[in-house]
């Protein structure tokens, strides 16, 4: 009856790709816990207090029914005013947030272009959706021009959605926001931007690379609240007409037992926290200026691939890492294409510059 499953991570095994749960050790070279915040005192205050004055840890319900909290509205609220959006809906995490977004928002007769390399959870809400799909190459605004033009040439009617990622976080590159907001008007296009490892990163305040158009009607972004603003959670920033739409009509919001709310307390804490301490910013950019001279390559983000190309190089390599007390991990196929297995070094506010070094002379 479970041969099929031995049987296929007998394969995984054979191709270098099977995973499995380790414990985190060593220096922290891996996380997305971009600004420290994860382990801060501050956040773990802020949690204390909620639980002081009665915040509950269980929402007990959806938000539809009695898991609707006021934390949840009142993060709602201060994330809609931070980030400059008309409206924010809170998810239990960013791959939620996503697959209610894509599930949900574009309609029988629209069509999706997304980038090739945006995130599994946008591909699964994808595939639940009613709309079509198309790829575009990487970062290619002539094919994602060229796949809208054919779309209406062939007779399509509804609206196109342009799903992109602000920054990749496998790659450390950037998408090209200005164009694509260019080539959005002209199509009259939705954008959908995941800013998943910009928040807290890049901006004013953190705010992300798409914060000059926040506050669009043809803009949502996505913030993750598990990765720089070190809690939990994902909050889509958007018009308040599709944050209705998907109070109403997202399965993943509807049928879900709300998220925490304390975990919304400690979100509205991180915000608080990079609104009130640009230093932290301000030094996860000087490590990463410090990680480029030591690595000798820059993304012009945190993120720093090492591309080798075999799955089995990229296990070998990251052993080694960790082996020397730097907990760097090996990224593989299907989370990256085939042929492109990497080291994916992460620059966070959990390391200093003697770590970097050391790690570097790993590396060498």
């Amino acid at each position: 009856m479970l041969q099929f499953y031995r049987d296929d991570l007998a394969r995984l095994d054979a191709n270098d790709r099977l995973r499995s749960l380790r414990a985190r050790t060593g220096v922290d070279f891996a996380s997305n816990d971009y600004l420290g915040l994860g382990g801060s005192a501050r956040l773990r205050d802020a949690v204390a207090a909620a639980i002081d004055r009665g915040v509950p840890i269980g929402s007990g319900g959806s938000r539809l029914l009695r898991g609707n909290h006021p934390e949840h509205e009142a993060l709602e609220a201060e994330a809609a005013a931070w980030f400059g959006s008309e409206a924010a809906l809170f998810f239990a995490n960013g791959y939620a947030a996503n697959v209610a977004a894509f599930a949900t928002l574009p309609q029988p007769g629209d069509l999706v272009v997304h980038d090739a390399l945006v995130h599994a959870s946008a591909h699964d809400g994808m595939r639940l959706g009613r709309a079509p799909r198309v790829a575009a190459a990487h970062n290619d605004l002539a094919a994602f021009d060229a796949a809208i033009r054919g779309w209406r040439t062939d007779g399509g009617t509804g609206t196109p959605w342009i799903a992109v990622e602000s920054l990749y976080g496998m790659d450390g590159d950037r998408a090209p926001l200005a164009a694509l907001i260019d080539l959005a008007d002209r199509h009259q296009a939705m954008l959908l931007i995941d800013e998943a490892h910009a928040t807290g990163v890049f901006g004013a305040g953190g705010r992300g690379l798409a914060a000059a158009w926040h506050g669009r009607e043809n803009v949502v972004t996505l913030h993750t609240c598990g990765k720089a603003l070190g809690a939990e959670g994902g909050l889509l920033c958007l018009p308040r007409v599709l944050r209705d739409m998907l109070v109403n009509r997202a399965r993943g919001f509807v049928f879900s037992t709300a998220p925490s709310p304390l975990v919304a307390a400690a979100v509205r804490a991180g915000l608080r926290i990079l609104a009130d301490e640009p230093e932290r910013q301000a030094r996860l950019w000087a490590l990463v200026a410090e990680a480029e001279r030591a690595f000798g390559f820059a993304t012009g983000s945190q993120l720093f691939p090492v591309i080798l190309g075999d799955d089995a190089a990229a296990v070998w390599h990251a052993a080694r890492c960790q082996a020397a007390g730097y907990d760097v991990r090996a990224i593989r196929p299907p989370t990256v294409p085939v042929g492109t297995a990497r080291l994916r070094i992460s620059i966070t506010c959990n390391v200093d510059a003697a770590a970097i070094a050391g790690l570097a002379e790993v590396l060498r």
